[in-house]
Formats: C-alpha cells, sequence, structure tokens
C-alpha cells in the first residue's frame, strides 16, 4: 500500500474515531438523586479521541514528536523556561527533588542529612521525594482560611540545616509566594514548587509553576488537563534541566532525545568515572535513577487537552465562586478563600467545619455519599499521624493545631468543569438541608 493510499486510509479511520467519539460521549440530562456528581473527572471530546488514535497510528509509541511539542507548549503556558514530561504528577515531584541532589551541581547539590520545609497537611507524594532521598522533612501548621502554610512558621522553621523548600498550592490555592521566594533568596534555598493541583493559577499575575527552580503538574484523570496518567517537570536552568532528565531517564550522562543517537557529536569521546576511555555515552550513567518517561500517545492527548486548558480553568473558577455564593452564608461552614494577590484556579471546593458546630463531619459526608453526591478529604489530614510515616523522624516547628482540625473536620467537593448547574445546586441543597437539620 502506498503512502497516498495509507493517508487516505489514516483520514478515513479518523473520521469513524470522531463519529464514536460523539457517540460514546454523549450525556443524558442530570437526575438528582439517582445519577452521581462526580467530586472529579476527566473532560474529553472528539478530538481527544482523534489525537490519541492518531499518535498510535504512528506506532512510535514512546515519546516521540507529540511529547516534544507538548513539552514545548507547556513550558509556554505556564511562562517556564521548559517542561519535562513524566509518567505522573508524583514521579514529577520524585525527580523535581531527586534532580537537586546531584554533584554536577557543585555546593548547592541537596543531600541526605539536610531539611527541607513542607506542610503536615498535603498529599504525601510532596513529603516522600525528601525521605526517599534521605532528607528530613520540616513541617508547619497550615492557616485555616487558606490551607496553606503560615508564613511566619515557614520563617521560623529555618535553620542552618534548611536547604529547600517544597509546598504545593493547596488544591489549587498558591502559597504566599512573597514570602517563600524571600526565605529561598535570604537563605540561598532551593524551591521545588509542587503545583499539580494548580495549573493555571496565578500569583502577582505570574502562573504557578514558573516561581520555582523546579516546579511540577500532574495530568492524572481528575486534574485541570490529562494525559490518563502523566505529569510534568518545570525548570529554569539548563544545568538543572540535565540533571532531572537524566534522573528520569534511567540516570544516563546522555542527554540524547528518544531514537537520536550523538547529540553531544562525540559519543565514543568520553572518559568518565572510572569506565575506560571512549566508553558509549548511550550507556554511561551519572547518577542512581529511574525510568519515569511517558508515551507520545499520552503526550498527544495532552495536546488536545492544553488547547481547552482555558476554558477548563474558567468553567473551574465559575463553579467554584457559585458554590462560595451559595454556601458561604450556611451556619456551620468555613469557606476557604484564595491567598492575597492570587487567582486561583481550583482544583476543588474545601469546606472546614467549624470546631464549634455539633455536626459531625462524618455524618454529613455518610449523608452526602447517599445523594450520590462525591467528597474528598483533604489528602492526608496530618501526615505524621498515617500508619506509613509513623517511623519517620520529622521536625514540627510550633504546634500542628490548624492540620489537626482540617483532619478531622475538612472537606471538599467538586468544580470541575463536567459540573452542571443543576448538579451544583443538587450539591448546595443536599449541605444546606444537612447543616440546617432539614435533611431527611
Amino acid at each position: 500500500m502506498n503512502t497516498v493510499q495509507l493517508e487516505s486510509l489514516k483520514k478515513e479511520i479518523l473520521e469513524l474515531t470522531s463519529r464514536f467519539a460523539d457517540a460514546f460521549l454523549r450525556r443524558e440530562k442530570f437526575v438528582a438523586g439517582s445519577d452521581v456528581v462526580p467530586v472529579s473527572g476527566k473532560i474529553l471530546d472528539a478530538v481527544d479521541f482523534c489525537s490519541l488514535v492518531d499518535s498510535s497510528l504512528d506506532g512510535w509509541l514512546t515519546a516521540g514528536r507529540f511529547t516534544e511539542d507538548f513539552e514545548r507548549q507547556l513550558a509556554q503556558f505556564v511562562g517556564a523556561r521548559s517542561a519535562l514530561f513524566v509518567n505522573s504528577g508524583s514521579s514529577a515531584n520524585l525527580v523535581a527533588l531527586s534532580g537537586l541532589t546531584s554533584k554536577k551541581l557543585g555546593d548547592r547539590a541537596l543531600k541526605p542529612g539536610d531539611e527541607v520545609l513542607t506542610v503536615a497537611m498535603g498529599f504525601p507524594t510532596t513529603v516522600n521525594p525528601i525521605i526517599q532521598n534521605g532528607m528530613k522533612p520540616v513541617v508547619v501548621d497550615v492557616d485555616l482560611e487558606t490551607l496553606d502554610a503560615i508564613p511566619q512558621r515557614l520563617e521560623e522553621a529555618i535553620s542552618p540545616k534548611t536547604k529547600a523548600i517544597m509546598l504545593a498550592h493547596t488544591l489549587g490555592n498558591p502559597f504566599d509566594l512573597d514570602t517563600v521566594q524571600r526565605l529561598c533568596k535570604e537563605h540561598n534555598l532551593w524551591l521545588i514548587e509542587d503545583s499539580c493541583d494548580a495549573l493555571g493559577s496565578t500569583y502577582r499575575g505570574q502562573r504557578t509553576g514558573s516561581f520555582g527552580d523546579t516546579a511540577t503538574v500532574s495530568f492524572y484523570p481528575a486534574h485541570h488537563i490529562t494525559t490518563g496518567e502523566g505529569g510534568a517537570v518545570f525548570v529554569k536552568s539548563p544545568l538543572v534541566k540535565k540533571q532531572v532528565e537524566s534522573f528520569r531517564d534511567w540516570g544516563r550522562d546522555c542527554y540524547c532525545e528518544t531514537g537520536k543517537d550523538n547529540t553531544c557529536a562525540k559519543r565514543f569521546g568520553w572518559q568518565l568515572g572510572d569506565l575506560p576511555e571512549g566508553y558509549d555515552h548511550k550507556y554511561t550513567y551519572s547518577h542512581i535513577g529511574y525510568n519515569l518517561k511517558a508515551t507520545d500517545m499520552q503526550a498527544a492527548l495532552g495536546i488536545s487537552q492544553l488547547a481547552k486548558v482555558e476554558f477548563f480553568i474558567q468553567r473551574r473558577k465559575e463553579n467554584y465562586a457559585y458554590l462560595k455564593k451559595h454556601l458561604e452564608g450556611v451556619e456551620g461552614l468555613k469557606i476557604a478563600q484564595a491567598t492575597p494577590n492570587s487567582d486561583p484556579s481550583w482544583f476543588g471546593f474545601p469546606i472546614t467545619l467549624d470546631p464549634a458546630h455539633p455536626v459531625k463531619r462524618e455524618d454529613l459526608l455518610r449523608f452526602l455519599d447517599s445523594r450520590k453526591i462525591g467528597t474528598r478529604l483533604l489528602f492526608a489530614g496530618n501526615i505524621t499521624k498515617q500508619p506509613a510515616y509513623k517511623d519517620v523522624e520529622f521536625r514540627i516547628v510550633g504546634d500542628l493545631t490548624n492540620t489537626d482540625i482540617v483532619m478531622k473536620r475538612s472537606f471538599w467537593v467538586g468544580v470541575y468543569p463536567g459540573l452542571t448547574t443543576p448538579m451544583l445546586d443538587y450539591v448546595i441543597e443536599s449541605i444546606t438541608d444537612f447543616m440546617t437539620g432539614k435533611a431527611k
């Protein structure tokens, strides 16, 4: 079959794919009490399906032309120098920190025993890379209004051993970047910015993910855009980029793109470590790394998703505002507030039950579950109390009073773009009825 015939067949396949997607994705009208109100979810259309099929027909499968294009577009959207596509947001966090342990960074390289500032209230994979690299997590409490680190506590936590700050923008709400950036500058600290839940959020007009020496984002189906599984690391420095890329790609010293050889023009001209001179650079390893690459099919989906990201962000903001307007006056509910100087691209709608109110969170969550309304807790709650971390040595600065309140009294409901006004109205009605004693 010649090239013209192949292209014709491919066109036919993509046309059929588009027709299938339109039929498959057709939605029925929402029926309250019968249909589920998800807490999060992916938004796909026919273009996404065609992107997946189109990339698969290349037969390349691993990182290729779609990955290169996706990384470029993603970095441009966030405002970062460059982006590296990986197989999950958790992997992104791992290599974003691990890359800063490279001896090629000289005296600033992170090493076992160094302290990294973070919060006790968050998702485990913000803290895990600190532990996995032999460093000590130093945790502080959160502000109950923003659910981000209390800035003053971060300042109090600095010690001679502090070498980095690794924080997440909680549910898309940016942390106090004025304070964090000042501390990093004054104490020569690395900033690892976990922006996995915050694609499109801004602080003083600048997008999150562009502040850190390294920064991360997740593309799990629950997130702002999806590649199925997937994530990315943003970097500012070309030197740091090489180390992050090395840790992602088996720890190799070679930086050739997949399928390419001899980018450095001296593939057999290196002498590194105790290897013989001329040892193939493609099989020379400068770090004890991983294989955390993603596929070209995922990147193709990322490109089609990224074309819709502004719409997704706007819908999240609108849904958050709608819920806030109708729920902030309900007695017993404390609604999270945007950090000053920020414009969050909310991942969820966080609610903290007033500790003085008699309602039990678990009773409310069971009630919402009975009405098929999805809810989630704020991740690990107080991570120092999770069973996996029983033997981990944390340094806790101050008390964790608010963290414990979040652990016992906070939860969140969805704001993702797939939620319709009737769905949101049902959530508002259900929560209000329960809190006012009208629920049956």
